[in-house]
């Protein structure tokens, strides 16, 4: 059973994340923070968050840990505040940009990064072994304070003296997905005077991600250009990621704006090393723009904790993913899709232009990505399936400088995902077809 993913716990709520899990996970990172420790919990809307919070609630105060119930924020606000409240670690109860029925359980360190992998195993082994825990003592039972206003305002208050007096009285559009953000989005953008239309601004957990938020930009399009607004802002369920939509109706991901804010950074002498971090799926189109702008493009693999480790070691300020994951290090240590959404605004209103205009350099590079199925997990795929590789070598000396070629086993899934992206889409997807019909010759081969 491998219980940790890349970002936590995660499954279908009273399926594969049960209240009896939810309360043994709490049990054994109580366990490891110790009796009289204090730990900062939050969820977002979903329905089933706060059948989770009681049992996971339940497993920490039985190991004489107290608990801070911030309520319902986003990941990263929870992240800001748990060194500020005294707490030794934070634990939010979310599945991020996943449906409603999903739900999760991530573990943040006292400096709002996700646990190392070497402690999430020894919750783990925690868990499925819980006569190994220590013994609860009905005399050291930890207590639950509610504290979900006092949070709420601490993290408002925070991008308050980020941001305030920075940004013109712009137009915004704000989908809020029925998730985390509605707590935090629209008071701050309130707060710092710009014109804010909401839409899916209620905490309904039935509803969270569910055909509105970043995974599905087109909603926010549409209102965009309906309300003729300058920009509009569009949250995942725990607002950990932001995708924009310029004032023309064009869907912004995350490369452009790493972008937009790289170049602003660089300009004001904030872009560290003026180096970008991002991961291998980011587009080629970003590479090649900010090269244009003397900045460099370093690349990790999948999944913002990757992005996160590179930029702690390389002292690095800004990076992220395709998906809307920014990092904006001076100020968090997690991505944080409302602290962009007000940097983006930022750069917007410092630069006196449109957001059409701060992205307009990075030309999108056709990517198309090819999941080829396999009958198990494979470790080696480059031994497995032979020839793969010398095909790659021939499609990336075609492309040259103007193509990629990205192959890589899913984490999650037996699936080998082929990724290649260059400026001709009919070349690309023919050496993509090359590539899928290579594996699947040697998986037949393997299995007569």
């Amino acid at each position: 059973m491998a219980l940790f993913g890349t970002d936590g716990v995660r499954g279908i709520a009273n399926h594969e994340l049960m209240p009896e899990l939810a309360m043994r996970i709490g049990q054994a990172a109580g366990a490891m923070l110790g009796h009289g420790t204090q730990v900062l919990v939050a969820r977002d809307t979903r329905v089933s968050g706060p059948m989770l919070e009681a049992a996971l609630t339940a497993g920490l105060t039985s190991q004489g840990v107290h608990v801070l119930m911030a309520g319902v924020i986003p990941t990263p606000a929870l992240a800001h505040l748990i060194d500020g409240m005294n707490a030794s670690a934070g634990i939010m109860i979310s599945a991020s940009h996943n449906p409603p029925e999903y739900n999760g359980i991530k573990l943040l360190d006292r400096g709002g990064r996700k646990w190392p992998t070497i402690r999430e195993n020894e919750v783990e082994t925690g868990v499925l072994s819980p006569t190994a825990l220590p013994v609860p003592s009905p005399d050291r039972i930890g207590n639950v304070l509610h504290i979900e206003e006092d949070a709420r305002a601490r993290y408002l208050k925070y991008l308050q003296s980020l941001f305030a007096g920075r940004i013109r009285p712009l137009k915004v559009v704000a989908d809020v997905a029925h998730g985390a953000a509605i707590t935090t989005a629209p008071p701050i953008l309130h707060q710092l005077g710009l014109q804010v239309t909401v839409l899916n601004g209620e905490a309904d957990g039935l509803r969270i991600n569910q055909n509105c938020g970043a995974t599905h930009p087109d909603i926010i399009r549409q209102a965009v250009l309906q309300y003729r607004a300058d920009i509009g802002l569009s949250f995942d369920g725990d607002a950990d990621r932001l995708i924009a939509v310029d004032e023309l109706g064009h869907v912004v991901d995350g490369d452009e704006i790493l972008y937009a804010l790289a170049v602003g950074m660089k300009h004001r002498g904030e872009l560290l090393q003026n180096t970008v971090i991002a991961t291998v799926m980011s587009n080629l189109g970003l590479q090649k723009a900010l090269e244009r702008q003397e900045i460099r493009l370093e690349r990790t693999p999948v999944g913002d904790r990757w992005v996160a480790e590179k930029m702690r070691e390389g002292h690095f300020s800004l990076g992220g993913e395709q998906s809307g994951h920014v990092i904006l290090s001076q100020w968090a240590e997690t991505g944080d899709g409302v602290l962009t959404a007000l940097a983006l605004l930022w750069e917007m209103s410092r630069q006196g232009c449109p957001l059409s205009e701060l992205v307009q350099p990075v030309e999108r590079y056709p990517q198309l990505l090819h999941n080829v199925q396999l009958p198990h997990a494979v470790a080696d795929w480059q031994q497995e399936i032979p020839n793969l590789m010398e095909l790659v070598a021939l499609a990336q000396h075609e492309l040259g400088d103007e193509g990629r070629i990205v192959i890589r086993p899913s984490g999650t899934e037996p699936l080998l995902r082929i990724m290649l992206e260059g400026r001709d889409a009919g070349q690309i997807r023919c050496w993509a077809d090359r590539m899928a019909a290579v594996v699947n010759n040697a998986l037949q081969s393997a299995k007569a």
